[in-house]
Order: structure tokens, then C-alpha cells, then sequence
């Protein structure tokens, strides 16, 4: 008599396969979200740097520019600040909140891009003129 279905041994050998794919794919999926969420911090801080020179170019300086001003609602990763603002300088920030939290990354009058601190396991690059994008450091 032909018995039909599986044997535990084939069964054990199919959850171990899943388990080790598991275990490969997911930190990469997880490393792949973290970098589809940069671009909110480097475009926000772009954005942001529009709205500076618009406004110097219109009062010769970015005291009291529009741009420059604290705001947690833009982006669900980050959240902007400008710092160090006088007449003809500023520092722009993007601090990373929820599974972002640990990046900062600033950008200054002169288009100077800096990452300020990422999390456990990603790189700064030396010299820090750039924002990192990848785990390795690269920008």
C-alpha cells in the first residue's frame, strides 16, 4: 500500500531551508527600508535650503526666513531644525524619530553636507563631507 503526504525528515529539511533564507533576507530587507527613508531627510533639507535662498535674495539675509524654523510634521522619519542662523549664515538639521532615530544629518549656507551621527552599525566617512546613504559609509 502507497502511503501519500510527507515525512517528518522532509518536513524538518523544508523549515530549516525557509529558516536560513529567513535569516539571510531579513536584515537586508530592513537595511533596504532604512535607506528608502533617507532621501526624506536629504530632500527635506534641500527643500529647506530653497527657501533660505529665496529669501536671502530677496532681504540679504536669513534672518526671519521662513525656512528656518523648527518643524516635526513634514516627515514621518524626520524632523528639521536650523540652528546657527545670523544675517549671512545658517545650519540646517534632520534628526531621525521613530525607525530612524540615530541619523542626523546637517547642511549649511555654503552647501557644506554633513552626517552628524548615524546608528550602531553604519559609518561616518573621513572626511565627513557628504551624507551617508549606505551602512558602509557611502554617500
Amino acid at each position: 500500500m502507497k502511503t501519500k503526504g510527507f515525512t517528518l525528515i522532509e518536513v524538518m529539511i523544508s523549515i530549516a531551508i525557509v529558516g536560513i533564507l529567513t535569516a539571510i533576507a531579513l536584515p537586508s530587507y530592513r537595511d533596504y527600508v532604512v535607506r528608502g527613508k533617507i532621501p526624506d531627510a536629504t530632500a527635506g533639507l534641500a527643500s529647506k535650503q530653497i527657501q533660505l535662498e529665496q529669501f536671502f535674495q530677496d532681504s540679504r539675509t536669513y534672518v526671519g526666513a521662513s525656512g528656518c524654523v523648527a518643524d516635526t510634521t513634514t516627515s514621518p522619519s524626520f524632523d528639521f531644525s536650523c540652528t546657527a542662523q545670523g544675517a549671512t549664515t545658517y545650519t540646517l538639521w534632520a534628526t531621525g524619530k521613530n525607525a530612524m532615530a540615530g541619523f542626523s544629518y546637517s547642511l549649511d549656507q555654503n552647501n557644506v553636507k554633513t552626517t552628524a551621527t548615524v546608528p550602531a552599525g553604519w559609518s561616518v566617512p573621513a572626511p565627513n563631507t557628504c551624507w551617508v546613504t549606505k551602512k558602509d559609509g557611502g554617500c
